[in-house]
């Protein structure tokens, strides 16, 4: 499964590709308000340290608009992902885009119909987001095993980002389901490595190193 950061703060993306643990990044209109930024120059920034998948938002909400704005984006580098949002118009443009080579990322996915709209039109990939979902009193990660099932019995190549991650627990549910990347916020990505008892365990051997030198002087 591969890892993006769900994120706009170049810092983070850099220390998070020291680790080898971010094969792609995405943004979105409020993570690039967050970063204090304008747009192309946090884009061309996190483009230069990923090599992987980088998704950029617009606002446009028709067809047409979002096919424009998409054109633009994907000036901007190489590994540049259009997301584009989970509605009529936008399945119209990811259809359109799909046929010119423009990858796309349809986001704000909260059904499994949504998701198969999404895979019959030609998205690069589907983001289904399962925290907002568990907001509501539903189930996320059922709807990524549902998604999953689906995208394998018909062998849609169309990959599924698990967006909306709130903790490890959803980053371990979707490698579960299969889904092919989760895109997590910084401070989940850092959660995956603790553990009270590996920390436990490192204490114990360094206590027992320093006993066994004092016994051998």
């Amino acid at each position: 499964m591969k890892f993006f950061l769900d994120t706009a703060d170049v810092e983070e993306i850099k220390k998070a590709v020291e680790l080898g643990m971010c094969d792609g990044v995405t943004t979105n209109p409020s993570l690039i308000m967050k970063a204090g930024k304008d747009q192309k120059q946090v884009i061309k920034e996190i483009c230069k340290i990923v090599d992987g998948s980088v998704s950029v938002e617009g606002i446009a909400e028709t067809a047409e608009g979002m096919i424009k704005e998409a054109e633009e984006f994907s000036k901007w580098a190489d590994n540049i992902v259009v997301k584009i949002p989970m509605t009529k118009e936008g399945l119209k443009a990811v259809r359109s885009l799909s046929k010119t080579g423009i990858k796309t990322n349809v986001t704000l996915v909260f059904s499994v119909s949504q998701a198969l709209l999404a895979a019959k039109a030609g998205a690069t990939y589907v983001s289904p987001f399962v925290g907002r979902l568990d907001d509501v009193s539903q189930d996320g990660m059922e709807l990524i095993y549902a998604i999953m099932d689906i995208f394998m019995n018909y062998n849609f190549e169309t990959e599924v980002i698990v967006a909306s991650i709130r903790h490890p627990l959803h980053v371990v549910e979707a490698a579960h389901a299969g889904a092919h990347i989760a895109t997590v916020p910084a401070a989940v990505l850092e959660k995956l490595w603790h553990h009270p008892l590996t920390d436990t365990g490192i204490e114990i051997f360094k206590e027992h190193h320093e006993k066994h030198k004092k016994t051998i002087k």
